[in-house]
């Protein structure tokens, strides 16, 4: 049993913060929303009425929030975790934010005697629910081996990536090969309309071949539904994109298929569709000399 601390419970924070107390951990939570830690609080949980406060009553905080700013303001504002921590402490941030963030973060937790992760996750909702995530760590050795036993609670592969910053690089993989997974789905559903054939009946075609994945199953269901209510928010994987060619443009690493599908992703939020599902760029293929 280890006294935890959980902030961010959202659509994937609720149902593994959950996951914590269940499992036998204390569990502490606060919320900007009081209603999201309901739940919680019904199984157990303790309220917090601040940051600091969680992390006075914490041994470990999980962190599941939007951006880097949010993640550095829960972290080091008046009120936030750093002035509720013992030395020792460990702040496992598992939001998806810039590597450099991350580095950043760490570098001025460590100046005040506080461990850092940072650990985002590949798996969505239901891997939240199920407790299936895919979990990329950077950050020390000796570290990831204090929270392990957490860790083993919410996923079932746990990759030590490197030093800090780096499980957010193998995240920022991760959104590159899926969102652009998703666009391909997309065109290749879109253009198959255009020439005149059944999208399900090619959806099916290709799933039973090399073209098979979880792009093509899942999102590719969506889009033959026309079911565009949100899975994942296409506002976050937009937020994710701008993370990745904001890192190439530092490294001096050319990204052309990530760069198209930002493009794609910025014509789909200009459209005001942040808040559907993914699978709506194909709708945005669909308005292309439409005027829709």
């Amino acid at each position: 049993m280890m006294r935890v601390g959980f902030i961010g419970l959202g659509m994937m924070g609720r149902p593994m913060a959950l996951h914590l107390l269940r499992s036998g951990n204390q569990l502490a939570v606060w919320a900007r929303r009081p209603e999201a830690s309901g739940p919680l609080l019904a199984a157990g949980a303790v309220r917090c009425a601040t940051a600091a406060d969680v992390a006075r009553r914490s041994e470990v905080v999980f962190t599941m929030v939007t951006g880097g700013a949010d993640v550095e303001h829960v972290a080091l504002a008046a009120d936030g975790l750093v002035e509720g921590f013992a030395a020792g402490s460990i702040l496992v941030d598992m939001s998806t934010i810039a590597p450099e963030k991350a580095r950043s973060l760490a570098r001025r937790l460590s100046a005040r005697g506080i461990e850092m992760l940072d650990a985002p996750v590949s798996g969505g909702e239901q891997g939240a629910i199920a407790a299936t995530l895919a979990i990329m760590v950077g950050g020390p050795a000796a570290v990831l081996e204090r929270v392990r036993p957490l860790f083993e609670v919410l996923g079932k592969t746990i990759v030590h990536v490197g030093d800090h910053g780096a499980g957010q690089v193998a995240k920022a993989c991760n959104q590159m090969v899926m969102v652009g997974a998703i666009q391909a789905v997309a065109e290749a559903l879109h253009f198959g309309r255009a020439a005149g054939a059944d999208p399900a009946r090619v959806r099916q075609a290709l799933a039973g071949g090399s073209a098979g994945s979880r792009a093509l199953e899942v999102m590719g269901a969506r889009m033959v539904e026309r079911n565009f209510a949100a899975g994942v928010e296409a506002r976050l994987h937009d937020k994710d994109y701008a993370v990745v060619l904001a890192e190439a443009h530092r490294l001096g690493v050319p990204l052309p298929v990530s760069a198209a599908v930002c493009q794609q992703l910025n014509a789909l939020m200009a459209k005001g569709w942040g808040h559907l599902d993914t699978a709506v760029l194909l709708r945005i293929l669909e308005s292309v000399g439409s005027g829709r």
